[in-house]
């Protein structure tokens, strides 16, 4: 079933930890479960038990701070698992148990996670370039390690008796999306009688990430002046609201065009743009799709939300916008904004149900 196994050896040698993937899908009604296995040798425990635990964290500092007393994570949602002593965590094996199962041998032993639908997907909000220590955002990890009591806060659990494997839990594309957005300005000017019209569309609702984006652009100039360039934006919008009320904004995506817009004169063409974290690698704070250790990634997808979903519980909530803003001579600019969704195709093959939803762009809502 999976060519490929991640591995994980405590220092001790006594745990080793197995899983076949490490992307979790968000079906927005379900999510992928985490299905492993822990290879325990059980000589020299003592009285100590194996713990396997699966962890939804924030991290909004740098773990140095914990040395002086202040918490740079705060747990989302977090279970723990007793696997020795068997405490009668009986999975149903899948395909994917028993492939890990061949792997681990005789000391295998199998567990499965649910994680709930409404926890967040896996975000990273990119470090500057002297930022050290794992970045800020929420993750994911899948962690063993050897102990009395699942989570006493007072018992001292030795780094050599845990290991650990971060996964992501990440969301795609619906199969069926609506139609794109469309914004319109008429606009006057001082010294003029007669607007600037602009109309500015999408072709879609959803575009994947790296794809061109296509933002057709209607303009009736009804004025004597001239429209001497036209710039289109992309701000991405990062709503932390896990732990205050902070939102920032970040441009991801800056160009300008030279078409020109005479006096009396119209305009219909299609104007061609890709945001890319390639083109955006200093910006501290951006937000990603949640990095795993040495790979790449990409700007972060936005964020879909059920109905009724509680919003605190997301962590981070990310959107983007785009403004095309028409530069008039003698002064004065034609602003519109669109909502703009980025995301990841699904992979072929893999159908999901379509379902109701609303994307965080508090402009429309879809159901």
């Amino acid at each position: 079933m999976t060519d490929k196994v991640f591995k994980k050896t405590s220092g001790n040698g006594q745990l080793t930890l197995y899983l076949g993937k490490r992307d979790y899908v968000d079906h927005v009604d379900s999510v992928d479960a985490v299905e492993g296995v822990l290879k325990i040798d059980p000589a020299d425990l003592g009285d100590r038990k194996v713990w396997i635990q699966l962890a939804c964290a924030f991290r909004y500092g740098r773990e140095d701070l914990d040395v002086i007393g202040l918490s740079f994570r705060k747990d989302i949602w977090i279970q723990h698992i007793q696997l020795y002593p068997d405490a009668g965590h009986k999975p149903t094996l899948t395909e994917m148990h028993n492939t890990l199962l061949q792997k681990a041998g005789e000391q295998g032993h199998a567990f499965t996670f649910n994680i709930p639908t409404n926890l967040p997907c896996s975000v990273t909000l990119q470090p500057g370039p002297d930022d050290k220590g794992k970045a800020c955002g929420v993750d994911f990890e899948v962690k063993a390690y050897l102990a009395k009591s699942a989570d006493d806060p007072d018992e001292k659990i030795d780094k050599k008796d845990t290991c650990r494997l971060v996964i992501r839990k990440i969301q795609f594309a619906p199969d069926n999306t609506g139609s794109g957005q469309k914004a319109e300005l008429c606009k006057s000017f001082m010294m003029s009688d007669k607007p600037v019209f602009l109309e500015a569309s999408l072709d879609k609702e959803i575009y994947y990430h790296g794809d061109s984006i296509p933002v057709t652009l209607k303009i009736k100039n009804e004025t004597n002046k001239v429209v001497k360039k036209i710039k289109v934006t992309v701000d991405q919008t990062t709503d932390v609201v896990l732990y205050s009320a902070d939102k920032y904004t970040k441009n991801v995506l800056c160009e300008e065009f030279g078409e020109t817009v005479e006096g009396n004169a119209t305009f219909d063409k299609t104007l061609s743009i890709t945001p890319l974290l390639a083109n955006n690698k200093e910006k501290r704070g951006l937000a990603l799709d949640g990095r795993l250790k040495d790979e790449d990634t990409n700007l972060a997808s936005t964020t879909i939300i059920r109905s009724g979903m509680d919003k605190e519980i997301l962590g981070i909530l990310v959107s983007y916008k785009i403004k095309v803003n028409l530069m008039v001579s003698g002064g004065g600019d034609v602003t519109v904004e669109l909502p703009l969704t980025l995301m990841h195709p699904k992979p072929k093959g893999k159908k999901t149900t379509l379902f109701s939803h609303h994307y965080i762009h508090g402009k429309f809502l879809r159901n």
